[in-house]
């Protein structure tokens, strides 16, 4: 049975890429996805992005090679968030 791997970025648009802050397998990614939530921060499940990822330590930013995966992630989760705040505005949910 394969072991989870998780992956925090952190998008600044000052930043020329998004950056690795903590990344985990096993019981510390479980942790990390709990925080997440905790904390009202967007996970989204993406194994074989995470398992490529994981080679950068965290301070450093994303390869120039998951640029495209990583748009695709933080789009999603742009969409969703801005789905959200819309319900949220007219008492939905």
């Amino acid at each position: 049975m394969s072991r989870r791997t998780s992956v925090a970025l952190r998008y600044d648009t000052r930043l020329p890429a998004p950056l690795v802050i903590a990344r985990g397998k096993g019981d510390l990614a479980d942790r990390l996805v709990s925080l997440a939530r905790e904390h009202g921060v967007p996970t989204v499940e993406s194994r074989e992005l995470a398992e490529s990822l994981y080679a950068t330590d965290p301070g450093e930013l994303i390869p120039e090679r998951f640029y495209q995966a990583v748009a695709e992630v933080l789009g999603f989760v742009w969409r969703s968030s801005t789905a959200r705040i819309g319900e949220q505005k007219k008492g939905v949910g």
